[in-house]
């Protein structure tokens, strides 16, 4: 008896230990597919002295990206900064052509964290300090729980580009081509996509963009003196993928449209207007050549685009080419329709074994996976062209022609050069701002109707020498 008792002694504070841990860790069943997982869950107390549930994470460096997650209960949240810093030099630039000044740019700085939050839930925040300036990126929620589809609400790309949508860690060119200066980026809306390995498809509404105080100041101004609603736009796009049964080659066939009334993000005096600009695929020169002014009285812009692209192991190429008619209903100018276009063709090819890889899910292409313990090298070449003359509209056109050279080190670091010449027409003046020739007098001029081409040069036309190191993780 005596020796029960000594036994009981010491169990009890055993046991009474277990049960409190047991009431601690208490864990739930998950079910996921066919499986049952057990998920060990704890509680704690908040910073607002609230219970909560708890669940243990690890923690990994996947390809150098910080990852924190636990499989069991669908939890994943990650890190994904990159920083983009470039320099260009320009030379070759027409005689008597307003100077070019070199320059180097912090072109991104970017900032986001990314979760997957339990089994089909997923949520980002994406902002920019690129030279020291505040700009919000992506902001957004997603719902993967209906088979196939997913469903997105917040500020993200419309899904219109292939080349505005591929994220500018993986571009083969240091920027995109012209011809992407009037395809929808980011805006406000709500978008459903759905998935299949032949086909993708995708629609949504869309506002106004969310960028900066000056955006956000002209939307309040338009709604709160005159009443005014954001705008809307409808996109779509639909893509064909005829090869997705090869291992190492793909086909993409997109086309896609999208219906856009104006915004209320340009100021009051301007509201119902609509301005295409583009400056000649580099950011360090600031001069915009390509410029439409405002075009008065729109009732709706008619944006589309068709595409193809592919790759075979090393080689990835693609094309477009994109278009926007902008409807003019007729109160101070006649109503007509301006056709504005644009085109560009592109490819790129990994000298050292490395593989291109195509995104299924977004409907893009996405990182290299190199030939070497060292990385890989990839050879680029592009043409791209864009048109802004149109009726009585001179915006002025533009054709370039880039030739690149990539570096990429590993899945962290790139580098990447490239050398562009363009050549701009005489309506190419930045919306009468800048010299594209000399008039019978021989003085340089902004007025395209005086150049006199036996003078000297008719629309400006130059070389570029770019670079940038890039870092991601």
């Amino acid at each position: 008896m005596k020796r029960f008792l000594q036994l009981l002694v010491v169990a009890l504070p055993l046991l009474w230990g277990a049960e409190d841990v047991a009431a601690q860790h208490k864990g739930h069943y998950h079910h996921k597919g066919d499986k049952h997982t057990m998920v060990a869950m704890g509680k704690d107390v908040n910073q607002y002295g609230l219970e909560v549930s708890t669940v243990p994470l690890k923690a990994e460096a996947q390809d150098g990206f910080l990852v924190l997650y636990n499989k069991a209960a669908d939890y994943r949240i990650w890190f994904d900064v990159r920083v983009q810093t470039d320099g260009a030099v320009f030379f070759g630039e027409s005689d008597g052509a307003d100077p070019i000044g070199d320059g180097v740019s912090l072109r991104r700085a970017r900032f986001a964290v990314k979760g997957q939050l339990r089994e089909d839930w997923y949520g980002e925040l994406d902002v920019d300090f690129a030279n020291g300036v505040l700009e919000l990126k992506d902001a957004y929620m997603r719902y993967d729980g209906l088979e196939n589809f997913a469903i997105q609400v917040g500020n993200f790309k419309e899904n219109f580009s292939m080349q505005v949508n591929t994220t500018s860690r993986y571009l083969q060119f240091i920027e995109r081509p012209m011809a992407t200066a009037f395809a929808p980026s980011r805006h406000l809306g709500m978008q459903i996509n759905y998935n299949r390995p032949a086909f993708w498809a995708t629609a949504g509404i869309f506002f106004q963009p969310i960028e900066d105080a000056e955006v956000r100041a002209n939307v309040e101004d338009n709604n709160k003196d005159y009443g005014r609603g954001p705008g809307h736009s409808w996109t779509g796009k639909v893509v064909v993928r005829p090869l997705y049964e090869m291992d190492e080659g793909s086909l993409h066939i997109g086309f896609s449209a999208s219906y856009r009334t104006p915004k209320a993000d340009m100021s009051p005096s301007k509201w119902g207007s609509a301005r295409i600009s583009s400056r000649n695929a580099t950011n360090i020169n600031r001069k915009k050549y390509l410029d439409t002014g405002n075009i008065n009285d729109v009732n709706f812009e008619m944006m589309m685009t068709a595409e193809l692209a592919g790759h075979w192991k090393g080689l990835r190429w693609e094309a477009a080419y994109l278009a926007d008619n902008v409807h003019v209903e007729g109160k101070t100018e006649a109503s007509s329709t301006k056709h504005f276009y644009g085109i560009y063709a592109q490819a790129g090819y990994l000298l050292f074994g490395g593989r291109q890889n195509y995104d299924s899910g977004g409907a893009k292409y996405t990182r290299i996976t190199p030939g070497r313990d060292w990385g890989d090298v990839e050879v680029c070449a592009r043409f791209d062209r864009l048109d802004l003359d149109s009726q009585s509209i001179y915006g002025g056109a533009a054709n370039a022609w880039t030739a690149g050279v990539n570096y990429y080190v590993n899945p962290n670091i790139k580098m990447m050069v490239n050398y562009q010449y363009v050549k701009n027409n005489k309506y190419a003046n930045g919306n009468g701002k800048l010299l594209v020739g000399y008039n019978a007098e021989g003085t340089p001029t902004t007025n395209p109707a005086e150049v006199d081409s036996s003078k000297g040069f008719s629309g400006v036309g130059y070389s570029m020498l770019s670079c940038r190191f890039e870092v991601n993780f």
